[in-house]
């Protein structure tokens, strides 16, 4: 196969679009995931797909703002840091702190808006590059293992499997994103409860706004994308492009 060949058969894949599964492996991938999300130990085990969400908010936004991103750290107890260099207060370092919990959701909901509209091939896609692009920053052996273990399984998926595996798939990450995003906002209100030096903690530091109201956004901000990543998933809503 010639390079053109090669590129023409990449862009295909891209661009194809992809039937919807049908309503009971929509309802079957809702029950995995949720289960993943509220049975400790596969919670345990999966929650840093969930970490690798939320670091790469804070990543994205700091660069975003202007702050110069110094790397990422992902830790066996499934917690992380993002470190970036700038001035210890204002906007940005409002911003990229507010970042990290709402990032798994948006993700979910971004990953949802997709498989509405049929473009699984690029939603799988598109996560493989986000975390080949976030491999380059992480500064530490288990991440760095955490992210290529991550990035090759959904490669494999998205280039091997068949569009049924690639679906089931795709449907399982986006409601595990979604409720996922939802149930680390439970912890960080435990978190906050102790004073632990949450991210609402943070906030509560930089903004002079209490700390309660950081979790109550990021809750009602996991709680919409949940609703709304959920009707679109489950066809209630139009796809994105349709009449």
């Amino acid at each position: 196969m010639s390079a053109s060949e090669a590129v023409s058969s990449i862009t295909d894949r891209l661009t194809e679009i992809s039937q919807q599964p049908p309503m009971w492996v929509v309802l079957a991938t809702a029950g995995a995931a949720l289960v993943a999300v509220a049975y400790p130990p596969l919670w345990r085990i999966l929650r840093t797909a969930v970490t690798i969400a939320h670091e790469t908010g804070h990543a994205v936004v700091a660069v975003l703002t202007g702050r110069t991103l110094r790397g990422v750290r992902l830790h066996s107890d499934t917690s992380g840091v993002t470190v970036s260099r700038g001035k210890p207060y204002g906007l940005g370092m409002v911003l990229t702190t507010m970042a990290g919990y709402p990032a798994p959701s948006a993700l979910g909901l971004g990953c949802a808006a997709l498989l509405a509209a049929g473009r699984l091939t690029l939603m799988l896609w598109l996560v493989v590059a986000a975390l080949a692009v976030l491999l380059v920053m992480i500064r530490n052996l288990f991440g760095l293992l955490a992210v290529v273990c991550a990035g090759a399984v959904v490669f494999v998926v998205s280039w091997y499997g068949t569009v049924v595996q690639q679906g089931v798939f795709g449907y399982a990450v986006a409601w595990f994103l979604l409720f996922g995003g939802l149930r680390t906002i439970a912890e960080l209100q435990r978190v906050h409860m102790r004073g632990d030096g949450s991210d609402a903690d943070q906030l509560a530091y930089l903004t002079r706004i209490p700390g309660l109201f950081w979790v109550l956004l990021f809750g009602a901000a996991a709680l919409a994308a949940l609703v709304f990543g959920g009707r679109l998933l489950l066809g209630f809503w139009p796809a994105l492009g349709s009449a």
